[in-house]
């Protein structure tokens, strides 16, 4: 606290009031035990299970059940390898070859049927997550890939377990802090754990009613023995983003969903609820263009290139976002990017330079060689997820691709066929928002971009980026990592391997009673736990 000379006052009345903001800053004179914290939900959650799903609408009514070996700092705005902090681990290490990393495992925690936790946990959710089990469990593994350098999973007793690497992977904390990495319980079959969890975490689950609500209880057994301070959480589906909003400014709600106030809508939302909290963040989801290289003929590099020239991000970042958004490439962009490239290295990237008609006449050449007209447009269909941080987008990418002889119609699916279609590559064009857990290369574009990675939704397969991949992940000098991450980035721009159109800002908003809610600057998915939130009424 900073405090500075008022004209008039005495010393010990300087002293006095300093004295009375240090107990009204005071923590002791805070928390509140009690109530129920209520949320809305803009989508329908796939299942409960979050190894299996790759979306926010899962993370935020579910992560509270669960805890991970370790986890972001909640009270840090921004993550990063250095607010990795302890959950279900007390402590970490690595040996002298980083290829095996101990973890110290809290002793006296109980799952929420009872069961106690142990070291055999550990090894069990990872061991399905490699597919080191005699059956897989899974139905979906979407981040398989993250583990790729991982051989085993080996315990030493009841609260130890050691990661055992076939090379190094300094990012391996990163990614086991993702709101995506719990541990699960090994006596829980797969089945359950996707309607009806069992976890350690702060709140325990009662029901989700599918398509309506979603409701969780305080955990009496919570290994923080002063967590969580809420009763319960409950979660209400709404379609309607008009509804959403209306309804959290009469204070029917206490938050809004994860970024689900859009840099337009919140103004409304100030001017009808001037008492709420709200803060503009980069989301960690990036707007981009999917195209299906395997079905023609977009198997024509030609195509897939004029597609990538004729997206002007100008106009998406002022409808959309006012100009907030920012322009990067496959990782998230300066300055809350931790691995993004520097400004003047993206204005340099095909497509992403100031000379929008120089693209556009550029892509419309290239159309033409191939025999496409104005008279002789290229029909297709783009497929997105009905939801407008998807709608929206898309209805700009048809314009836009308008312009290169390329009309479109919008096949609009909800979440769980929309999902469904991406893991079966059943698609040809889509407009995607891609969520990223954690700004890391190895969460990001090894996930997204790497020739056997189940979230590769476009089939791209270049063995030079592989090679790259593999190469800053094992690569312990961070600075010298930043650089093999941006020519991977400038060879994804050259082969239009899924065109980054904009990393999405978006506000969250909370009503004053709330208390310790803190969303965090580089990731929208990790950070809710709730179980420090307290509300003041």
């Amino acid at each position: 606290m900073r405090v500075r000379k008022l004209p008039g006052k005495s010393h010990a009345a300087l002293a006095s009031l300093f004295c009375i903001a240090l107990i009204a800053a005071s923590p002791a004179a805070a928390q509140k035990k009690g109530g129920t914290l209520r949320l809305y939900h803009n989508d329908n959650p796939p299942s409960t299970s979050l190894h299996e799903e790759a979306t926010i609408a899962s993370v935020t009514p579910f992560a509270a059940i669960f805890n991970n070996l370790v986890v972001f700092d909640p009270a840090k705005v921004h993550e990063s390898i250095d607010t990795v902090i302890p959950d279900l681990a007390e402590s970490w290490s690595w040996d002298s070859t980083n290829t095996r990393l101990t973890f110290k495992l809290r002793q006296g925690v109980k799952w929420h049927d009872g069961q106690p936790f142990t070291a055999k946990d550990v090894q069990c959710t990872w061991r399905m997550l490699i597919g080191k089990t005699e059956t897989q469990d899974f139905k979906r593994n979407p981040r398989k890939v993250w583990y790729t350098k991982l051989q085993d999973v080996s315990i030493n007793g009841d609260y130890e377990a050691t990661f055992e690497l076939s090379e190094p992977q300094p990012s391996l904390p990163v990614l086991l802090a993702s709101a995506f990495s719990p541990v699960y319980p090994c006596h829980v079959p797969q089945q359950a754990m996707r309607t009806k969890p069992v976890g350690t975490g702060p709140f325990k689950f009662v029901e989700f009613k599918r398509g309506e609500s979603v409701r969780l209880v305080r955990n009496p057994d919570y290994w923080k023995k002063d967590r969580p301070y809420l009763d319960e959480i409950t979660f209400r589906m709404i379609d309607s983003r008009a509804t959403r909003m209306l309804a959290f400014a009469t204070g029917e709600y206490d938050i809004t969903f994860p970024s689900d106030v859009s840099v337009p809508l919140m103004k409304d939302v100030k001017a009808r609820a001037p008492n709420a909290i709200c803060e503009m963040t980069t989301t960690g989801t990036q707007i981009n263009l999917m195209v299906n290289r395997v079905n023609p003929p977009f198997d024509n590099t030609d195509i897939r290139k004029a597609m990538s020239l004729a997206l002007d991000r100008k106009p998406f970042n002022t409808i959309l976002m006012e100009g907030l958004a920012r322009m990067g490439g496959a990782m998230l962009a300066k300055p809350e990017g931790e691995w993004g490239m520097p400004p003047d290295m993206v204005s340099s990237l095909t497509g992403y330079g100031p000379n929008a008609e120089k693209n556009i006449a550029e892509a419309q050449a290239i159309m033409q060689k191939l025999g496409y007209s104005d008279a002789k447009p290229l029909q297709i269909k783009i497929q997105t997820r009905n939801l407008p941080t998807y709608r929206d987008p898309a209805v700009i990418l048809t314009d836009q691709l308008k312009k290169i002889y390329i009309t479109s119609e919008l096949d609009i699916l909800d979440t769980p066929r929309w999902y469904a279609r991406l893991a079966k590559k059943d698609y040809t064009i889509g407009l995607n928002v891609t969520g990223v857990s954690v700004d890391d290369p190895d969460g990001n574009i090894v996930e997204n971009y790497s020739c056997k990675s189940e979230r590769n939704y476009t089939q791209y397969c270049n063995p030079e980026v592989d090679r790259l991949l593999a190469a800053q992940s094992s690569e312990l000098d961070r600075e010298k990592r930043k650089k093999i991450v941006w020519e991977i980035e400038r060879l994804l721009v050259e082969d239009a391997a899924r065109p980054i159109i904009l990393h999405s800002s978006a506000a969250n908003c909370w009503q004053p009673h709330v208390k310790n809610f803190q969303p965090h600057d580089n990731s929208q998915y990790n950070n809710l736990r709730f179980e420090d939130v307290w509300l003041d009424k």
